[in-house]
């Protein structure tokens, strides 16, 4: 790592508050039915984020729809108390993958190193299959915006390898 980033960890917030998103329609609606679901990815990433010494706020599930996911990024971008989010699913090809289009026009600024480099991960874990991956990250309003698939697989990758160890420096940029 160079000396000036370094630095820039070293002034960057050590804990975040995170607000976590499960896009997902199925699980959406068995909740809407008092169902019983679950739900290993948003777990695994509310261990991870824990274990790396942040807090979740809060995690809801919403379902594939684009209103819906729009509704929650203007909540969050209006929560003060909210460092960072992520959305966890809809990241795919399908006609019902819309979490990219919903949360990237909130974006100010975009982070292409986060995808190209969760995909390049993901490759050795996948194989070529990690193209139809459309991960993206970015900041708004101060805050870090991760939107990553579903996966168990993948949201060790995106949480672990990328998310923890650097959305304190992004933050602390994105409010400069």
């Amino acid at each position: 790592m160079g000396e000036t980033s370094k630095i820039h960890k070293a002034h960057a917030p050590k804990t975040l508050n995170f607000a976590v998103f499960i896009c997902s329609t199925s699980r959406y609606l068995a909740m809407q039915k008092g169902e019983q679901t679950t739900d290993v990815s948003g777990d695994m990433i509310e261990a991870l984020l824990k274990n790396a010494g942040h807090r979740v706020l809060f995690r809801r599930v919403v379902p594939d729809d684009r209103v819906m996911i729009e509704h929650a990024v203007k909540s969050l971008l209006g929560n003060p108390g909210v460092d960072a989010a992520i959305f966890c699913g809809g990241t795919g090809v399908t006609r019902l993958d819309v979490t990219i289009e919903s949360v990237s026009p909130f974006m100010e600024k975009t982070l292409p190193g986060f995808g190209e480099f969760f995909r390049r991960l993901s490759y050795d874990k996948v194989g070529s299959a990690a193209v139809m991956s459309r991960a993206v990250a970015g900041v708004a309003k101060g805050k870090a915006l991760f939107c990553i698939p579903g996966s168990p697989d993948a949201v060790r990758i995106s949480v672990e390898l990328l998310i923890c160890p650097e959305a304190p420096h992004i933050v602390k940029h994105a409010r400069e």
